[in-house]
């Protein structure tokens, strides 16, 4: 049994501020709606360096002691996707929008009635539910199916 794999480390990150969260409204198609900052783990980088780049990156904000609170992950084409999934309710400086898309403060309780990411309404639940730490798509023929753990 082959023990290795080839995996592809990418992150997202919930920045709270009391009851708000900041959510970021990409302009790409290929995954269009509200979601959290975050993108992919350079060659030798940590993933808490990681994090605190792309949130600063994409928000203008910097995090500082981002908690990781769980892992979104599946496996397409032999390729093992691994989204580190963080909260931090610490930052300075100041909103700014990115090419990645507009960023604004939204209350936490709101985001289920907006126009969010595939599978945002289920991924939140593994940012907010301490007894959730996995968010896992598996293949069953041409469709995937969720599983919360």
């Amino acid at each position: 049994m082959k023990r290795t794999e080839t995996v592809e480390l990418t992150n997202l990150c919930m920045v709270c501020s009391g009851e708000k969260v900041l959510v970021l409204e990409r302009k790409k198609r290929d995954w269009p709606g509200l979601t959290f900052p975050g993108g992919h783990v350079e060659p030798g980088e940590s993933f808490t360096d990681a994090v605190i780049r792309e949130v600063r990156e994409e928000t203008g904000l910097t995090v500082s002691a981002p908690r990781l609170c769980g892992v979104k992950d599946w496996c397409e084409d032999g390729v093992r996707y691994v989204v580190l999934l963080y909260r931090a309710d610490r930052f300075t400086g100041e909103v700014q929008s990115s090419e990645e898309g507009e960023v604004r403060w939204e209350p936490l309780s709101a985001l289920p009635s907006l126009r969010l990411s595939l599978d945002m309404d289920k991924l939140l639940r593994v940012f907010c539910e301490d007894d959730l730490s996995e968010f896992f798509y598996r293949q069953d023929g041409a469709s995937w199916l969720t599983e919360l753990k």
